[in-house]
């Protein structure tokens, strides 16, 4: 049955990451708002669905499984889901969303890491994050929202007035793509996770392999489906847009949200494991500047990437036995 439910998972994830391509491509274009937004926002904001439901779920249960489900997912996001898109396409990115969105990434990777290791370093007191920090995250993630929606413009204000109803019913049908999309990756998603937990119950596996592995690898599908299906439509904006902008809600959104539910106590292992999701995202940076060439993901890069990205997993393992 477990593996019954994990296909119908994997079908409602690429049928909802095409709507959701589909929808959030025609609001750009009819809104005048550019793929790199949309991507960054309402692509991601979707994508990371299985993150925050699995974190809401796992707060009050097991904080580390929600930590490990964020760092894990964060980690597959750059170097598998990128490290995939690549090897289809090369990914050029815009210098701007290198120097604004990348960086942006690399500040949210520091900041979880320094308020894990503030919380570590002290002698005695809470170990993990507490309302505190989840209400330092939120505070980030308005921030990054404020940010991303200022460099917005709309155009609708100068369209013509015989043709505000035919863009309004446009607009209608993009939002219920976007919806149904949205949906379709949720339940996919959920599908797939609680399957795989299941199955990985059943072999006896820790919480934190099962939140860095399985977990992790599971809620990152929606994110591999849509960048995959953006990059195949040559909306290379929106597949890197989604990746990056999903990471920035894993760690502002999905983690501060949990830890202002129920604080997020876990094991000092998972440490070195924010300490990977830091060196990968200064990685993804230092080889836009000074990569040749510059501001483009290759195909060969893409494949160390993926290489990268099976090395750790066979990392959490060993780490295990």
């Amino acid at each position: 049955m477990d593996i019954i439910l994990l296909l119908i998972g994997f079908f409602a994830l690429v049928e909802g990451a095409n709507l959701l391509i589909a929808g959030s491509s025609q609001l750009a274009t009819r809104l005048g708002v550019s793929e790199l937004i949309v991507g960054l926002t309402v692509v991601a904001f979707g994508t990371s669905l299985p993150e925050l439901i699995v974190n809401l779920f796992a707060s009050g249960q097991s904080g580390e499984l929600a930590i490990a489900n964020v760092v894990g997912s964060n980690i597959a996001n750059i170097l598998l889901i990128l490290g995939v898109t690549a090897v289809l396409h090369p990914l050029t990115v815009h210098r701007t969303t290198v120097y604004r969105e990348i960086v942006f990434n690399v500040g949210a990777a520091a900041a979880l890491g320094l308020l894990v290791s503030e919380r570590f370093l002290s002698e005695g007191g809470f170990k993990g994050l507490d309302r505190v920090d989840g209400a330092v995250l939120m505070s980030y993630f308005l921030i990054f929202i404020y940010y991303t929606f200022g460099r917005t413009t709309f155009a609708m204000a100068k369209t013509q007035a015989s043709k505000t109803a035919a863009k309004q019913s446009s607009l209608r049908g993009s939002h219920l793509k976007i919806l149904f999309g949205a949906a379709g990756l949720w339940a996919g998603g959920k599908l797939i996770v609680d399957s795989s937990i299941s199955i990985a119950t059943a072999l006896g596996v820790s919480e934190a392999v099962v939140g860095l592995t399985i977990v992790a690898l599971g809620t990152s599908l929606p994110e591999l489906a849509a960048s995959v299906i953006a990059v195949r439509s040559n909306k290379i904006d929106i597949a890197v847009g989604n990746a990056v902008g999903s990471n920035l809600f894993n760690v502002f959104w999905v983690l501060g949200l949990s830890a202002l539910i129920n604080p997020l106590e876990f094991d000092r292992s998972l440490i070195v494991d924010i300490i990977v999701n830091l060196v990968v995202a200064v990685a993804l940076f230092l080889s836009m500047v000074l990569g040749r060439p510059r501001h483009q993901i290759s195909k060969k890069e893409g494949l160390i990437m993926v290489s990268m990205y099976i090395s750790y997993m066979a990392f959490i393992v060993i780490r295990e036995l």
